[in-house]
């Protein structure tokens, strides 16, 4: 049975990931910062505080053909332009640490989590490949790429057995709001709780909405699958803007006698346009695709927010 370390496990896509490889003949571990696991912890599964820059843990928990996946990040992309300087220090010597105690150990298979919503930057053409040019806009986004090329450079040099996954935005019934993460999840909350949403520029921004769901079956796909040293994007091939997004939400809500209000903002220098991802890539090597279209899954959202709420 082969040992599985998941760190960050217990967060919004780590939380879908571990279900996933439960069962599938491996030991799991997952690594979180929270005092208790987010979900019940099944046979086979042992739960670790602790922080992943702890290498002391992190020792005694690599071992020889192991797999580790690591969707650990201390930052999102709208506090890192509060302080770059803790958006580096907090999650890149961490990361490079995390490299050198998985060669070290000698293990089996690592996939890296990193950011295709942010690693790119403005694009030149859509969808995006994994050989485009990356030139992020964010220090969130440059700390992600950064971590990228140490992961690469150490495959180059050393055979670290590595992969590297570039989710599009990830979005979900257990997506939390008012954390700067997701525009699906804050605009669903701001409907409910009857605030008006707001959006930058005429249409707003164009993302590849993706289901947490499908982007925890890519970052499977590519353990099971991934070729050392490669970069697998994981997304839809479809942008949708904001405005499209509110649309979707009129209809739903139009069913509960709801109002739905947005309010046009001035665009932000440091939005890029649009962000739409190629994935044809990891699609090519594991026969991965995604399975809910966005319209479905703004659906699953909001009838889980309108459950959660009593309404």
């Amino acid at each position: 049975m082969t040992k599985c370390i998941i760190i960050g496990g217990n967060g919004f896509i780590g939380s879908e990931v571990a279900p996933l490889l439960y069962g599938a003949d491996r030991n799991l571990h997952v690594l979180g910062r929270s005092p208790r696991p987010s979900l019940p912890l099944p046979l086979r599964m042992t739960y670790h505080q602790a922080d992943y820059a702890d290498r002391e843990t992190l020792r005694s928990l690599l071992e020889p053909g192991c797999e580790v996946i690591n969707l650990a990040y201390s930052t999102v992309p709208k506090t890192s332009y509060d302080d770059p300087l803790h958006d580096l220090l907090s999650n890149l010597p961490a990361n490079v640490a995390l490299l050198e105690e998985c060669q070290a150990a000698k293990i089996g298979k690592l996939v890296m989590v990193s950011s295709g919503g942010t690693v790119y930057g403005s694009a030149i053409s859509l969808p995006i490949r994994e050989d485009a040019v990356t030139l992020p806009v964010s220090p969130y986004g440059i700390s992600k790429l950064s971590t990228d090329l140490y992961t690469l450079m150490l495959q180059r040099n050393t055979g670290l057995p590595a992969v590297v996954v570039r989710p599009a935005n990830a979005y979900g019934e257990s997506q939390l709001s008012g954390k700067g993460q997701g525009f699906i999840a804050e605009a669903i909350d701001a409907v409910l709780e009857k605030r008006e949403i707001g959006i930058y520029g005429v249409q707003g921004t164009i993302r590849d909405y993706i289901h947490v769901s499908d982007v925890a079956r890519g970052i499977v796909a590519a353990l099971d699958h991934g070729i050392a040293g490669a970069v697998y994007n994981i997304g839809t091939g479809r942008g949708t803007s904001n405005l499209e997004i509110i649309e979707i939400l009129r209809q739903l809500a139009s069913s509960e006698q709801m109002e739905v209000r947005h309010q046009i903002r001035a665009a932000r220098i440091f939005d890029v346009e649009a962000n739409v991802l190629d994935s044809e890539s990891l699609q090519r090597i594991s026969g991965w695709k995604p399975r809910i279209p966005v319209d479905e899954g703004i659906r699953r959202v909001w009838e889980s927010r309108l459950s959660g709420r009593g309404v």
